[in-house]
């Protein structure tokens, strides 16, 4: 059974606008969000927030300590209303060394129905490892 004690260890699990990865691998986030804010200005601005896509990325960054061989690494999503849907899934391979590890950039592209606090649980081979939280904020401004 896996505990974290002795790895992997999560460097970071964040949500940004972007990542760059340079030549020598070093990894620049832009961005890191944790909120978004969708505003409606005008005349007859709907009451209740209507349905708008977004796209962003989520950063993880794990490393192995004494794990060693191939894994899951699963994200699912749970909206303000309780509803789970899963986000993303794929297989990492950690070849050993302590301090060694791998990022993960993961696009996503959501389709955001209602404000509220989204959470993001973060699976390694089904075992919770950390959550990540969006909050989402509708603003109406009538004119």
């Amino acid at each position: 059974m896996i505990t974290f004690e002795r790895g992997p260890y999560l460097k970071a699990a964040f949500f940004c606008v972007n990542v760059l990865e340079e030549k020598d691998g070093a990894l620049t986030p832009i961005r890191i969000i944790d909120r978004i804010i969708q505003s409606a200005v005008g005349p007859e601005v709907p009451e209740e927030m209507p349905e708008m896509p977004y796209q962003l990325k989520a950063l993880i960054m794990l490393v192995s300590g004494e794990t060693i061989g191939s894994y899951e690494v699963k994200i699912e999503s749970i909206d303000p209303s309780g509803i789970k849907s899963s986000s993303f899934s794929t297989t990492v391979n950690f070849e050993g060394g302590p301090d060694k590890g791998i990022n993960l950039i993961i696009n996503l592209n959501l389709i955001i129905k209602i404000q509220g606090l989204y959470w993001f649980d973060v699976y390694f081979n089904k075992i919770l490892l950390t959550r990540m939280p969006l909050r989402i904020i509708y603003t109406r401004t009538t004119s």
